[in-house]
């Protein structure tokens, strides 16, 4: 039985196994429905301390206003699930949107949003063992790499275990890889194709075998460069939509740039966080919906 948000805590308190029943009664379905396309909300920024969306350096802290924004995104036709930590993923199974939906645990969130080991990006969120047991439906983790930075070898290794991991339970596994650097002491992603090819070509090599392995991958910087650098594997992609700047950011121009890539025949859908809970301008539904029509 479902609950509301206010009950969440009092829940939480005096009954936690009814996270584990919540679980067990989900429907499931299919990670690929009859249109062969993928629509997933993300909300798994805050557990690596990144809670800022545009000028607003907190906007995520609110776990109530989060929470209805989720809510939201997931009643929406065509939204097909949600990326996000445990913690999240518990809140909505106990308030019983998760029916139906694919849901997938956010594995490793070490690398905190700062942080002078922010490369070294452990796995402190879902293991594959955690992702089975609550009948969750696939992983994502994290790859950053600087190439100036130790800390990277370590999430390396550690991913490639974890695509291990998840192959021997046979549970898809979205791997987002990003070429970064640092500058000015803060890490920066680079989006040239170039740098993106290249951590494709990294990303699809990790572990003992790709055959569970999905690719989250940026639109580059150029999108008309997406269709040389998605040749770089086989594995099938899924786009990411980012945080496109708050108030000032340009949010039709973001989504031309999805709708370009959305074309291309190893992608396979988009999953986007605070661009669509927190949109630019408008509601939450009018952008979840103005992406789901671009698929």
């Amino acid at each position: 039985m479902s609950i509301s948000i206010p009950d969440l805590t009092t829940v939480r308190a005096r009954h936690p196994e009814a996270i584990a029943e919540a679980a067990r009664r989900r429907a499931r379905r299919p990670l690929i429905g009859d249109e062969g396309r993928l629509m997933i909300v993300a909300a798994d920024h805050p557990a690596r301390g990144a809670l800022g969306v545009g000028g607003r350096r907190l906007a995520m802290a609110n776990r109530t206003d989060l929470l209805e924004r989720l809510c939201t995104a997931l009643s929406r036709p065509g939204v097909d699930g949600v990326l996000a930590t445990a913690d999240v993923l518990e809140d909505l199974l106990l308030l019983g949107v998760l029916d139906g939906k694919v849901v997938m645990g956010s594995m490793n969130r070490g690398g905190l949003a700062g942080a002078a080991f922010e490369m070294d990006d452990r796995f402190t969120g879902h293991r594959a063992e955690d992702i089975a047991r609550l009948r969750f439906d696939a992983g994502k983790l994290l790859l950053r790499i600087d190439y100036d930075d130790p800390g990277s070898l370590a999430t390396l290794e550690s991913a490639a275990r974890a695509v291990d991991a998840m192959a021997a339970r046979r549970l898809p596994v979205f791997v987002e890889p990003f070429l970064c650097r640092r500058i000015e002491g803060r890490v920066r992603t680079d989006l040239s194709a170039e740098a993106v090819t290249r951590s494709i070509a990294i990303a699809s090599g990790l572990g003992g075998t790709s055959a569970y392995t999905w690719l989250k991958l940026p639109v580059t910087h150029d999108p008309d460069d997406m269709a040389e650098v998605l040749e770089t594997s086989t594995l099938p992609a899924v786009l990411l939509g980012g945080d496109v700047g708050g108030a000032g950011g340009d949010q039709e121009a973001a989504y031309e740039r999805w709708r370009k890539a959305l074309r291309l025949p190893t992608v396979r859908g988009l999953v986007a966080g605070r661009s669509l809970l927190y949109p630019a301008r408008g509601t939450v539904e009018e952008a979840v919906d103005t992406a789901v029509g671009l698929l």
